[in-house]
């Protein structure tokens, strides 16, 4: 039940970050994302009834046990590390502007 949740918030979501909001991990990708004008879907597993069970979910389907658990455009990219050496290599907002989570500035 919890992977079939997860995996339909994850497809019918441009951006999604699976998250806990007392993990530092998670604060950074997502004031990452908030200086970069993202528009995401936030899961909190702490604060969801069923979060265990997701993050347990999310386990089993993307090998990665931790949070924050980022997707892009229905592609798993994994988390703090991971999100933050795409945005350092110049690859994230180009990610997100196909998937569709941020538009170009015209500045």
């Amino acid at each position: 039940m919890a992977l079939a949740k997860a995996k339909e918030i994850v497809s019918s979501n441009p951006v999604v970050v699976f998250s806990k909001t007392y993990c530092s991990f998670c604060v950074r990708v997502k004031q990452l994302f908030a200086n970069l004008g993202v528009t995401y879907k936030l899961l909190e597993l702490d604060v969801e009834p069923d979060g265990a069970d997701i993050q347990a979910a999310l386990l089993e389907w993307t090998g990665q046990r931790t949070v924050p658990n980022v997707f892009i455009g229905g592609k798993h990219i994994g988390g703090c590390d991971d999100t933050t050496a795409l945005h350092n290599q110049g690859k994230l907002v180009p990610l997100l502007t196909s998937a569709g989570a941020i538009t170009k500035s015209t500045s």
